[in-house]
């Protein structure tokens, strides 16, 4: 299953990057998550850098362990998480736009298990909650960005 989407943000790339790196305002930021956890690394995002976090999702509390295994300063970052047998990717591209930013998201979810496929299947009448919470995550993003102190 892939959701992608494309945003332009008001404000340079440098200061999206930053606030969409910042694990320390992500629950400020982000009302999805509920409580957030450093695990290994840096709270501004880098290469390597590991937390577990905690969302409302469905009605329910879902807690994943995430980690950042691409990252790019300005440009890009990648973060995969697995869990019930199922590999989670988000990627984030910064693009330099019309005075501001442009930042293409892609996530994707691969089952790896034989379970986690028969379970894809059920996923699917949830793919509409999750691209809603995917895409309130990157209005909100957009909103800090451009709401920031310059």
């Amino acid at each position: 299953m892939k959701i992608t989407d494309t945003v332009h943000i008001d404000a340079p790339t440098e200061r999206v990057f930053e606030i969409f790196c910042d694990l320390d305002s992500a629950a400020a930021n982000l009302s999805g998550i509920t409580k957030l956890e450093l695990l290994e690394g840096s709270a501004q995002l880098n290469l390597g850098t590991k937390w577990r976090e905690t969302r409302m999702f469905a009605g329910k509390e879902a807690t994943e362990e995430m980690w950042v295994t691409s990252y790019e300063q300005d440009s890009s970052y990648e973060v995969d998480a697995e869990s019930r047998g199922t590999h989670y990717r988000s990627t984030y591209q910064f693009t330099p736009s019309h005075g501001g930013t442009r930042v293409d998201y892609r996530f994707t979810m691969t089952p790896l298990t034989f379970g986690a496929r028969v379970m894809s299947v059920v996923g699917l009448l949830f793919l509409g909650v999750m691209k809603k919470a995917l895409l309130q995550d990157l209005q909100q993003l957009k909103t800090a960005c451009e709401t920031a102190t310059k």
